[in-house]
């Protein structure tokens, strides 16, 4: 069968993320313990290798795999977990499709390599259930409040106070209890229809959320002298937070990223503003110094 140049190209191409595929796939079964899981991964690790070697019938070339995305993907899972990285794999499954979609006219052979494409993506999607995952709904709890909360707070005492020390501690102060208040009330909340093991996990998992968001938050005035370029450094920080969990989210859960984002920024930076002016208001009204 004779094929264009520039087909043969696109095929290479192809070839070359249909081995490093197998590679992921096959090293991320290889992380997982003995399971089901972990069969499908090897599955589709296998079915990539099947389509590397169909294409290398009409390349003729051997193709080696992209070791940095192997590796890229691997780390990813190993820090972010496991649904994570496999969903961020999955999106790049659709790119696969499209790509040989658009080549099925000149290698109709392809179409059994779409089909196989087409399942591992269903295969995939909501495969695997991580303990972080059940709870996300708690960290998102945790995370929200403390950004709300905090934010505002802070923005009020940047302008009240002017003084990044006592700011810091301050916010510090209030972040800690209220870890613990939100933490025990989510406790409280989910004992109501779940074990205490998983109440507990769930407090856990917002109050840690809680705290992390918290120190962040406080950071820039331990590191930064004027309070102003502080709040600035908390805000943008804030934003960062927001961005990659709700990326993190929107990817393991298969939701809108952008709905999410800046429905969170708006609320958090709102309230943030809010917060500067009542400051600004207090101030001039009691005509405090500090």
């Amino acid at each position: 069968m004779h094929v264009k140049k520039s087909v043969i190209q696109a095929l290479i191409t192809e070839q070359k993320d249909e081995i490093t595929s197998h590679h992921i796939y096959q090293r991320l079964a290889d992380k997982l313990e003995p399971s089901q899981n972990a069969e499908i991964l090897r599955s589709i690790s296998s079915d990539e290798l099947k389509h590397y070697n169909s294409i290398k019938e009409t390349t003729g070339m051997e193709v080696k795999p992209n070791w940095w995305k192997v590796y890229f993907y691997y780390m990813v899972c190993i820090i972010f977990g496991i649904t994570f990285g496999v969903k961020l794999l999955e999106k790049g499954e659709g790119t696969a499709i499209s790509s040989y979609q658009a080549l099925a006219d000149s290698y109709p052979q392809l179409h059994e390599v779409i089909k196989d494409e087409e399942e591992h993506e269903k295969q995939l999607i909501g495969m695997i259930n991580e303990e972080r995952l059940q709870y996300i709904g708690s960290i998102v709890l945790g995370l929200n409040d403390a950004l709300v909360e905090l934010t505002g707070a802070l923005a009020g005492f940047t302008f009240a106070f002017q003084n990044t020390k006592l700011i810091a501690l301050t916010g510090l102060i209030m972040g800690i209890s209220a870890s613990f208040s939100m933490a025990s009330a989510e406790y409280l909340s989910n004992k109501q229809d779940k074990s205490s093991r998983e109440s507990l996990q769930a407090a856990s998992y917002t109050g840690a959320a809680y705290v992390v968001t918290v120190i962040l938050l406080i950071l820039p005035y331990l590191l930064i002298g004027n309070p102003f370029i502080s709040l600035a450094v908390t805000l943008l920080t804030a934003l960062l937070v927001i961005f990659f969990f709700n990326y993190y989210v929107a990817v393991a859960k298969d939701l809108n990223f952008k709905k999410r984002f800046l429905e969170m920024a708006a609320i958090s930076l709102g309230v943030a503003a809010v917060s500067f002016l009542v400051g600004v208001l207090v101030k001039q009204f009691f005509g405090i110094e500090i």
